[in-house]
């Protein structure tokens, strides 16, 4: 009879523990699952931000180029600042072979084989690894 009562008993806390194991590996998965939703929304924030600042940085870009002396230290500060959030510019310099993939063509002149950019009419931006924004470019076959 002790023995029946201790196995029993032993059973019991086998039980018990089990489901301790299943509570706490399922908070654990819990709380794992929300901290990814917290960094995901953190992201899409961010990026969010990102997008609504890019017409702001296209107006300073036309006015550094007008006024490319005065606003030198702008340019700087600007281009640091950027680089901290992770915001860089597609460089679509004259003379870069077209990549569709980072450049919008909207006006293609020539007829060679090879493309390249001619001129930029819209700056591109990425941010991380992930491009926000195709450059708007003029291209030239040669």
């Amino acid at each position: 009879m002790k023995e029946a009562k201790k196995d029993k008993s032993e059973e019991k806390i086998a039980e018990l523990v089990n489901d301790l194991q299943r509570t706490r590996a399922d908070f654990e998965n819990y709380r794992k699952q929300v901290e990814m939703q917290k960094e995901n929304e953190k992201n899409a924030t961010r990026l969010a931000t990102v997008y609504k600042i890019l017409p702001l940085l296209d107006d300073l870009d036309r006015a550094m180029v007008t006024y490319e002396k005065e606003l030198a230290p702008l340019k700087k500060s600007l281009e640091k600042a950027l680089k901290e959030l992770g915001l860089g510019k597609i460089q679509s310099e004259a003379g870069t072979e077209f990549n569709p993939d980072l450049f919008d063509a909207v006006m293609v002149e020539g007829d060679g084989e090879k493309e390249v950019v001619e001129e930029t009419l819209r700056p591109g931006y990425y941010y991380g690894d992930q491009v926000l924004r195709a450059a708007m470019v003029k291209v030239k076959k040669i």
